[in-house]
Protein backbone atom coordinates (compact mmCIF):
# COMPACT_ATOMS: atom_id res chain seq x y z
CA UNK A 1 0.00 0.00 0.00
CA UNK A 2 1.84 3.24 -1.01
CA UNK A 3 1.31 6.07 1.98
CA UNK A 4 -0.35 9.08 1.01
CA UNK A 5 1.39 12.08 0.61
CA UNK A 6 0.20 15.81 0.53
CA UNK A 7 0.83 19.05 2.62
CA UNK A 8 -0.94 19.06 6.14
CA UNK A 9 -2.73 21.88 6.90
CA UNK A 10 -3.06 22.87 10.70
CA UNK A 11 -6.13 24.88 12.19
CA UNK A 12 -4.68 28.31 12.96
CA UNK A 13 -3.92 28.95 17.11
CA UNK A 14 -7.04 30.64 18.30
CA UNK A 15 -7.80 31.24 22.35
CA UNK A 16 -9.64 27.87 22.82
CA UNK A 17 -11.33 29.11 25.63
CA UNK A 18 -13.09 31.62 24.64
CA UNK A 19 -16.29 30.86 22.69
CA UNK A 20 -15.20 33.59 19.86
CA UNK A 21 -12.38 30.98 19.51
CA UNK A 22 -14.28 28.25 19.61
CA UNK A 23 -16.39 28.90 16.88
CA UNK A 24 -13.93 30.23 14.58
CA UNK A 25 -11.97 26.94 14.65
CA UNK A 26 -15.08 25.09 13.81
CA UNK A 27 -16.00 27.29 10.85
CA UNK A 28 -12.32 26.93 9.64
CA UNK A 29 -12.64 22.79 9.90
CA UNK A 30 -16.01 22.74 7.97
CA UNK A 31 -14.88 25.44 5.47
CA UNK A 32 -11.54 22.98 4.64
CA UNK A 33 -13.94 19.86 4.58
CA UNK A 34 -15.98 21.74 1.97
CA UNK A 35 -13.70 22.69 0.45
CA UNK A 36 -12.29 18.99 -0.06
CA UNK A 37 -15.70 17.68 -1.06
CA UNK A 38 -16.07 20.20 -3.81
CA UNK A 39 -12.82 19.24 -5.06
CA UNK A 40 -13.24 15.60 -4.78
CA UNK A 41 -17.04 16.22 -6.37
CA UNK A 42 -17.51 15.72 -10.45
CA UNK A 43 -19.97 18.91 -9.86
CA UNK A 44 -18.41 22.45 -9.69
CA UNK A 45 -20.87 24.94 -8.15
CA UNK A 46 -23.58 24.11 -10.87
CA UNK A 47 -21.57 22.88 -13.72
CA UNK A 48 -21.99 19.00 -14.95
CA UNK A 49 -19.26 17.34 -15.74
CA UNK A 50 -18.89 13.94 -17.26
CA UNK A 51 -17.89 11.84 -14.61
CA UNK A 52 -21.40 13.02 -12.98
CA UNK A 53 -23.72 12.73 -16.30
CA UNK A 54 -22.51 9.19 -17.48
CA UNK A 55 -25.34 7.59 -18.01
CA UNK A 56 -26.26 4.97 -15.76
CA UNK A 57 -27.58 2.16 -17.55
CA UNK A 58 -25.48 -0.01 -19.59
CA UNK A 59 -24.10 3.58 -21.15
CA UNK A 60 -27.37 4.52 -22.41
CA UNK A 61 -28.27 7.86 -22.18
CA UNK A 62 -32.44 7.95 -21.45
CA UNK A 63 -34.28 10.64 -21.87
CA UNK A 64 -38.16 10.83 -20.67
CA UNK A 65 -40.77 12.94 -22.81
CA UNK A 66 -43.87 14.15 -21.48
CA UNK A 67 -46.35 15.30 -23.95
CA UNK A 68 -48.48 17.64 -21.95
CA UNK A 69 -51.61 19.34 -22.57
CA UNK A 70 -53.21 20.90 -19.29
CA UNK A 71 -51.56 18.54 -17.05
CA UNK A 72 -50.70 20.90 -14.15
CA UNK A 73 -52.58 18.73 -11.35
CA UNK A 74 -51.37 15.59 -12.32
CA UNK A 75 -47.22 16.90 -13.83
CA UNK A 76 -45.38 16.72 -9.91
CA UNK A 77 -47.22 13.33 -9.18
CA UNK A 78 -45.46 11.99 -12.66
CA UNK A 79 -42.55 13.54 -11.88
CA UNK A 80 -41.76 12.43 -8.65
CA UNK A 81 -41.98 8.40 -9.37
CA UNK A 82 -39.28 8.93 -12.31
CA UNK A 83 -36.30 7.22 -11.13
CA UNK A 84 -33.42 9.90 -11.78
CA UNK A 85 -30.62 7.62 -11.12
CA UNK A 86 -31.63 6.06 -14.45
CA UNK A 87 -33.10 9.04 -16.11
CA UNK A 88 -31.01 11.45 -17.52
CA UNK A 89 -33.01 14.23 -18.92
CA UNK A 90 -36.75 14.99 -18.93
CA UNK A 91 -38.48 17.54 -21.87
CA UNK A 92 -42.06 18.34 -21.43
CA UNK A 93 -43.81 19.92 -24.43
CA UNK A 94 -46.65 21.49 -23.65
CA UNK A 95 -49.10 21.62 -26.79
CA UNK A 96 -51.00 24.95 -25.85
CA UNK A 97 -52.47 24.01 -22.28
CA UNK A 98 -54.44 26.84 -20.71
CA UNK A 99 -53.50 25.94 -17.14
CA UNK A 100 -50.20 26.45 -15.46
CA UNK A 101 -48.82 23.20 -16.44
CA UNK A 102 -45.42 25.24 -17.57
CA UNK A 103 -44.73 27.08 -14.66
CA UNK A 104 -45.18 23.95 -12.78
CA UNK A 105 -42.66 22.59 -15.31
CA UNK A 106 -40.16 24.89 -15.04
CA UNK A 107 -40.66 25.27 -11.04
CA UNK A 108 -39.79 21.40 -11.39
CA UNK A 109 -36.60 22.07 -12.98
CA UNK A 110 -37.96 20.16 -15.99
CA UNK A 111 -36.92 21.27 -19.46
CA UNK A 112 -39.72 22.75 -21.30
CA UNK A 113 -41.08 23.10 -24.91
CA UNK A 114 -44.10 25.63 -25.59
CA UNK A 115 -46.11 25.34 -28.37
CA UNK A 116 -48.12 29.03 -28.39
CA UNK A 117 -51.13 27.03 -30.30
CA UNK A 118 -52.18 24.12 -30.09
CA UNK A 119 -50.87 20.91 -32.57
CA UNK A 120 -52.20 18.02 -31.79
CA UNK A 121 -51.33 14.51 -29.89
CA UNK A 122 -49.25 13.57 -32.93
CA UNK A 123 -47.89 16.64 -33.04
CA UNK A 124 -46.95 16.89 -29.70
CA UNK A 125 -45.04 13.95 -30.11
CA UNK A 126 -42.95 14.96 -33.41
CA UNK A 127 -41.42 17.66 -31.17
CA UNK A 128 -40.69 15.24 -28.23
CA UNK A 129 -38.76 12.86 -30.00
CA UNK A 130 -37.23 15.59 -32.17
CA UNK A 131 -35.87 17.28 -29.42
CA UNK A 132 -35.12 14.18 -27.26
CA UNK A 133 -32.74 13.25 -30.41
CA UNK A 134 -31.09 16.60 -30.30
CA UNK A 135 -29.92 16.35 -26.77
CA UNK A 136 -28.29 13.04 -27.62
CA UNK A 137 -30.94 10.48 -26.02
CA UNK A 138 -30.13 6.65 -26.97
CA UNK A 139 -33.20 5.43 -25.47
CA UNK A 140 -35.94 7.86 -25.50
CA UNK A 141 -39.54 6.77 -22.98
CA UNK A 142 -42.72 8.35 -23.10
CA UNK A 143 -44.63 9.22 -19.94
CA UNK A 144 -47.97 11.04 -20.29
CA UNK A 145 -48.13 13.47 -17.63
CA UNK A 146 -51.48 12.73 -16.69
CA UNK A 147 -50.18 9.85 -14.09
CA UNK A 148 -52.51 7.16 -16.03
CA UNK A 149 -49.33 5.30 -16.91
CA UNK A 150 -46.99 3.94 -14.05
CA UNK A 151 -43.75 6.13 -14.42
CA UNK A 152 -42.34 3.22 -12.28
CA UNK A 153 -41.66 1.55 -15.19
CA UNK A 154 -39.74 3.20 -17.26
CA UNK A 155 -36.34 1.66 -16.00
CA UNK A 156 -37.46 -1.42 -16.59
CA UNK A 157 -38.87 -0.50 -20.55
CA UNK A 158 -35.89 1.37 -20.77
CA UNK A 159 -33.33 -1.53 -19.88
CA UNK A 160 -35.41 -3.93 -22.44
CA UNK A 161 -34.09 -1.42 -25.09
CA UNK A 162 -30.80 -0.81 -23.58
CA UNK A 163 -29.25 -4.13 -23.55
CA UNK A 164 -30.07 -4.91 -26.88
CA UNK A 165 -33.32 -7.32 -26.80
CA UNK A 166 -35.91 -4.53 -28.42
CA UNK A 167 -36.16 -1.32 -30.38
CA UNK A 168 -39.80 -0.56 -29.19
CA UNK A 169 -41.40 -1.29 -25.85
CA UNK A 170 -44.96 -0.65 -25.26
CA UNK A 171 -46.57 -0.64 -21.50
CA UNK A 172 -49.97 -2.82 -21.78
CA UNK A 173 -52.67 -2.18 -19.85
CA UNK A 174 -54.24 -5.58 -21.19
CA UNK A 175 -51.42 -7.61 -20.46
CA UNK A 176 -51.64 -10.31 -17.52
CA UNK A 177 -54.08 -8.16 -15.76
CA UNK A 178 -57.38 -7.35 -15.33
CA UNK A 179 -58.22 -3.63 -17.12
CA UNK A 180 -62.04 -3.40 -16.04
CA UNK A 181 -61.28 -4.28 -12.54
CA UNK A 182 -58.42 -1.98 -12.59
CA UNK A 183 -60.60 0.62 -13.74
CA UNK A 184 -60.88 0.53 -17.29
CA UNK A 185 -64.58 1.96 -18.46
CA UNK A 186 -65.84 -1.32 -20.19
CA UNK A 187 -66.36 0.22 -23.50
CA UNK A 188 -63.05 1.05 -23.49
CA UNK A 189 -61.67 -2.54 -23.18
CA UNK A 190 -64.35 -3.73 -25.39
CA UNK A 191 -62.96 -1.14 -27.81
CA UNK A 192 -59.70 -1.65 -27.36
CA UNK A 193 -59.75 -5.43 -27.78
CA UNK A 194 -62.04 -5.20 -31.05
CA UNK A 195 -59.64 -2.68 -32.77
CA UNK A 196 -56.22 -4.59 -31.32
CA UNK A 197 -57.64 -8.05 -32.61
CA UNK A 198 -58.35 -6.59 -35.97
CA UNK A 199 -54.91 -4.84 -35.98
CA UNK A 200 -52.71 -8.18 -35.26
CA UNK A 201 -54.83 -9.88 -38.14
CA UNK A 202 -53.82 -7.49 -40.73
CA UNK A 203 -50.38 -6.50 -39.46
CA UNK A 204 -49.61 -10.13 -38.72
CA UNK A 205 -48.67 -9.54 -35.03
CA UNK A 206 -49.56 -10.74 -31.66
CA UNK A 207 -49.54 -7.70 -29.35
CA UNK A 208 -51.57 -7.10 -26.48
CA UNK A 209 -52.87 -3.19 -27.04
CA UNK A 210 -51.46 -0.86 -29.95
CA UNK A 211 -53.01 2.31 -27.94
CA UNK A 212 -50.72 2.71 -24.87
CA UNK A 213 -49.49 6.19 -24.22
CA UNK A 214 -46.28 4.47 -22.23
CA UNK A 215 -43.41 3.57 -25.12
CA UNK A 216 -39.75 3.58 -25.53
CA UNK A 217 -38.01 4.16 -28.41
CA UNK A 218 -34.39 2.89 -29.78
CA UNK A 219 -32.58 6.23 -30.91
CA UNK A 220 -32.34 4.11 -33.88
CA UNK A 221 -35.38 3.41 -34.41
CA UNK A 222 -36.66 6.91 -33.72
CA UNK A 223 -34.30 8.50 -35.99
CA UNK A 224 -34.83 6.20 -39.17
CA UNK A 225 -38.66 6.96 -39.33
CA UNK A 226 -40.52 10.14 -41.43
CA UNK A 227 -42.56 10.65 -38.08
CA UNK A 228 -43.13 14.09 -40.21
CA UNK A 229 -45.47 12.28 -42.43
CA UNK A 230 -47.86 10.96 -40.00
CA UNK A 231 -50.78 12.29 -38.94
CA UNK A 232 -51.17 15.39 -36.05
CA UNK A 233 -53.77 13.90 -34.39
CA UNK A 234 -54.53 10.76 -31.86
CA UNK A 235 -53.85 7.90 -34.75
CA UNK A 236 -50.09 8.59 -34.92
CA UNK A 237 -49.36 6.30 -32.24
CA UNK A 238 -50.56 3.06 -34.41
CA UNK A 239 -48.95 4.79 -37.46
CA UNK A 240 -45.31 4.94 -35.40
CA UNK A 241 -45.92 1.14 -34.95
CA UNK A 242 -46.40 0.84 -38.47
CA UNK A 243 -43.69 2.25 -39.43
CA UNK A 244 -41.40 0.13 -36.67
CA UNK A 245 -42.44 -2.71 -38.15
CA UNK A 246 -42.11 -1.92 -41.37
CA UNK A 247 -38.50 -1.03 -40.36
CA UNK A 248 -38.16 -4.17 -39.02
CA UNK A 249 -38.41 -3.42 -35.22
CA UNK A 250 -38.31 -5.60 -32.45
CA UNK A 251 -41.49 -4.79 -29.91
CA UNK A 252 -41.44 -6.32 -27.09
CA UNK A 253 -44.39 -5.27 -24.25
CA UNK A 254 -44.50 -4.69 -20.47
CA UNK A 255 -47.82 -5.09 -18.48
CA UNK A 256 -48.69 -1.82 -16.94
CA UNK A 257 -51.05 -0.90 -14.39
CA UNK A 258 -54.05 0.69 -15.45
CA UNK A 259 -55.13 4.07 -13.87
CA UNK A 260 -58.47 6.00 -14.28
CA UNK A 261 -59.25 9.10 -12.65
CA UNK A 262 -60.99 12.32 -12.78
CA UNK A 263 -57.76 14.10 -13.57
CA UNK A 264 -56.96 11.31 -16.24
CA UNK A 265 -57.47 12.67 -19.94
CA UNK A 266 -59.90 11.08 -22.24
CA UNK A 267 -61.50 12.20 -25.81
CA UNK A 268 -64.76 12.80 -26.38
CA UNK A 269 -67.06 9.99 -28.32
CA UNK A 270 -66.58 12.17 -31.90
CA UNK A 271 -62.74 12.09 -31.69
CA UNK A 272 -62.59 8.34 -30.38
CA UNK A 273 -64.92 7.42 -33.77
CA UNK A 274 -62.45 8.98 -35.83
CA UNK A 275 -59.05 7.73 -34.02
CA UNK A 276 -61.04 3.75 -34.74
CA UNK A 277 -61.24 4.82 -38.20
CA UNK A 278 -57.87 5.68 -38.51
CA UNK A 279 -56.55 2.68 -36.69
CA UNK A 280 -58.21 0.43 -39.06
CA UNK A 281 -57.23 2.49 -42.01
CA UNK A 282 -53.83 2.45 -41.05
CA UNK A 283 -53.54 -1.21 -40.34
CA UNK A 284 -55.17 -1.66 -43.97
CA UNK A 285 -52.24 0.41 -45.27
CA UNK A 286 -50.11 -1.52 -43.66
CA UNK A 287 -51.20 -5.03 -45.01
CA UNK A 288 -51.39 -3.72 -48.38
CA UNK A 289 -48.02 -2.32 -48.20
CA UNK A 290 -46.40 -5.55 -46.90
CA UNK A 291 -47.95 -7.44 -49.56
CA UNK A 292 -46.72 -4.84 -52.49
CA UNK A 293 -50.37 -4.24 -53.61
CA UNK A 294 -50.01 -0.29 -52.97
CA UNK A 295 -47.25 2.70 -51.49
CA UNK A 296 -48.25 4.95 -48.57
CA UNK A 297 -45.50 7.87 -47.83
CA UNK A 298 -45.57 7.50 -44.42
CA UNK A 299 -44.43 3.81 -44.65
CA UNK A 300 -41.55 4.38 -47.02
CA UNK A 301 -39.48 3.01 -44.46
CA UNK A 302 -35.63 2.04 -45.08
CA UNK A 303 -34.54 -1.30 -43.04
CA UNK A 304 -33.30 -0.63 -39.09
CA UNK A 305 -29.60 -0.32 -38.44
CA UNK A 306 -29.05 -1.15 -35.18
CA UNK A 307 -26.13 -0.05 -33.39
CA UNK A 308 -24.10 -2.89 -32.17
CA UNK A 309 -24.53 -3.53 -28.22
CA UNK A 310 -22.37 -2.23 -25.58
CA UNK A 311 -19.91 -4.56 -24.35
CA UNK A 312 -20.98 -5.43 -20.64
CA UNK A 313 -18.18 -4.27 -18.10
CA UNK A 314 -16.10 -6.66 -16.49
CA UNK A 315 -16.76 -8.19 -13.43
CA UNK A 316 -20.63 -7.60 -14.34
CA UNK A 317 -22.22 -11.24 -14.01
CA UNK A 318 -24.72 -11.12 -17.07
CA UNK A 319 -26.65 -14.10 -16.42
Amino acid sequence: MQRATGTLRTTPKFHRHSILGLIKVQWLQHKRGLAWALRRSPVRLGKWVADYDRPVLHGQRVIVVLPAYNAESTLERTIDELDRAIVDELILVDDGSTDNTVQTAESLGVRTVQHITNRGYGGNQKTCYRAALDLGADIVVMVHPDYQYSPLLVPAMAAMIAYGEYDLVLGSRILAQNAIARGMPRYKYIANRSLTMIENVLMHQKLSEYHTGLRAYSRELLAGLPLDRNSDNFVFDNQIIAQALAAGARIGELSCPTKYHAEASSIGLAPSIRYGVGVLRTAAQYRLHLNGLRSFPYLDVSPLERAAPAPIPAGVNAS
